[in-house]
This record gives C-alpha cells, structure tokens and sequence, in this order.
C-alpha cells in the first residue's frame, strides 16, 4: 500500500493502479524509444483481444532509478542501463537472483557502446580515449555515482586502454586526469547532452552511441560529429520483471508480455530505429548501418560486473580515488 501511495503522488496520480496499468522504470536515454515502442506495445495487446493497457514511465540516471524501486517505486518492471542495478534489486529480495536468465540474451534485446561526441570540424583533434587527459580537453560526462551510461563509459575507457597493452598504473594516472578535465558531474547521460548541447559547455561528450546519434538527428551533422575510438565497450541494457510489484498489482503476464515484446521484430526494429543494436540479425540488416567496432565485454576485463563494481565504483574505489587525486 504504501509503495502505491509513493507512486501515486510521483506521478500524479488519483488513485490505485489497477491490473491493466504498467510502470516501467527506465534510464534517461530511452525516453524517445520508449515513447514509441509503448504505443506499438499497446496496439498488439489490444490485437490480442485485450482491453488497452496504461504503460506509465518513469525516467532517471539508471542507479538513482534503482535507488527508487528499492525505496519503495512501485515499478512493475525495469530496464536500465546496467545489470548491476537490476542486481541490487535482486539482492533486496524485489525480483529473482537469476532475473538474467528469464529473457533471451540475458536478458538484454538490444546492445549498445560508448563514442565520443565532439563539435564540428573535431577542433581539439580528439580520435582515442588517450586525448581526454590533455590538459586542454575538456569533457562532459554524467557522474558513474548515478548513471549507469556513466559507468559504461569509465569502463569503456578503462578496457579500452587495457586492451592496448597499457598497464594498470598508467591507466590510473590518466583516468585522474580524464576525471579532472570534467567542469560539471551531471547526473544522467541525458543530463550531460543538454550541457555539452544546450549550455555549450565541454569539448567532447561521452555517451552511449544511440544518444549521440539522436543529438545528431535532431541538430544536423553540421554542428557535431561522431567520433568512434578504435576500442569500446559492448553496453548491454538490461530489462526485468519486479516480481513483488506485479504480484501485488496482478500485472504479471502483462508485464511478461510488455518484457516478451522487446524480441518481438517490431520491438527489434524500434531499437534499430532509435540506434540502439538490436539482437535480431534482419532488424539490423534494415537499419541504417552502425560502424563495425572492436568492442570487448565486462566479463573479458573486469571478470564480472561485481568485480567491477567493487574496483572502480564502491566508495573509496578507483572513480573514488581519481576525483581526490589532483
């Protein structure tokens, strides 16, 4: 009941949910894919003979949006930009530890990785993460404190840089001064586009691939500019059922449809469209084509996201130390 009320009051609302209504706490950047991938979603339910569903949205930095689930946001389902935060889930009894292994691809449709967004014409010459720690770089970024794009991105340089044969001390003077080359910690990946964007702060954002081709999409090439490095990271979003909620709201086969529905070919080509990479080979094969890039895996570098979590975002941990580190 009281996760109700919360809800209730977050998003206006004038009363219970009911059976037919969906909340799918979500990261920043999926706001425009979700927008259209909820009406298709809503169109096939009611073709299976099914009254229309209300799917409501909620939109944040993908750990502040983990923080709030566990707080008591009565999100019937979550997709968010890393495993790890679904994991916290699971680890405070809201959903199944083995939540991954519900969904195909563990439970990841589609994937993404980390480029580099800089202003036309690549002023500071910025090709490989290595030119972030020049001293006359400055880089945008949302903090890996509250996004989960933000850790892809730590990690995508991190990897990257170790993938090169560079040695763990060196990686760590220059994630210190890459850190350092930061003006303003925003706390999403989309957060940090409305400062490199908007405000015109910043020579190069870091974000996931999908949200620097949206930039473009919507401002011309003209104006920016894709940078892709040689090594990346392969990003993997995450999405799951919160078994507590849907139990206790009765959504769960609506929820396990809305979740099914990301495998769909529909739901594969609305990722394509909104440049994510989708898993489905001939929804790809339909979207404009995405540069082939070497990209690595959490598991590859870091062993697991656990270990990762533990090395570089725990407290005191290496993001920890290249902030107090001048």
């Amino acid at each position: 009941m009281l996760r109700t009320i919360i809800l209730a009051l977050a998003l206006g609302l004038g009363g219970p949910l009911t059976a037919g209504t969906l909340l799918n706490a979500s990261f920043d950047s999926t706001r425009e894919f979700y927008r259209d991938f909820n009406a298709a979603f809503v169109s096939y339910w009611q073709a299976q003979g099914q009254a229309s569903p209300q799917i409501q949205m909620s939109h944040g930095g993908s750990g502040k949006q983990a923080r709030s689930v566990i707080a008591g946001l009565d999100a019937d389902v979550v997709s968010l930009a890393l495993p790890g935060d679904i994991d916290q889930l699971a680890r405070r009894g809201l959903l199944a530890t083995d939540w991954a292994q519900r969904l195909p691809q563990a439970s990841a449709p589609y994937t993404s990785t980390i480029v580099m967004l800089v202003r036309s014409g690549n002023p500071k010459r910025i090709h490989e993460w290595s030119d972030l720690a020049r001293p006359d770089v400055a880089v945008i970024s949302a903090s890996p404190k509250s996004s989960g794009g933000a850790r892809w991105v730590y990690l995508a340089i991190w990897g990257a840089l170790h993938q090169e044969g560079t040695s763990d001390a060196d990686i760590a003077a220059l994630m210190r001064r890459i850190v350092h080359n930061v003006p303003v910690w925003d706390s999403s990946a989309r957060g940090a586009t409305t400062t490199f964007v908007q405000r015109g702060i910043g020579d190069v954002l870091l974000t996931w691939e999908s949200e620097a081709l949206l930039s473009l999409d919507r401002l011309g090439q003209g104006q920016y500019q894709l940078v892709h490095p040689r090594w990346s990271i392969l990003a993997t979003p995450s999405i799951a059922l919160v078994d507590s909620v849907a139990d206790a709201h009765g959504s769960r086969d609506l929820a396990q449809a809305y979740l099914q529905f990301h495998y769909s070919m529909e739901g594969q080509s609305l990722a394509a469209r909104h440049h994510f990479r989708p898993r489905d080979a001939k929804a790809a094969a339909a979207a404009p084509a995405l540069p082939a890039m070497q990209l690595f895996t959490v598991e590859q570098v870091f062993g697991s996201w656990a270990q990762a979590e533990v090395l570089h975002f725990a407290d005191g941990a290496s993001f920890d130390q290249a902030q107090a580190e001048h």
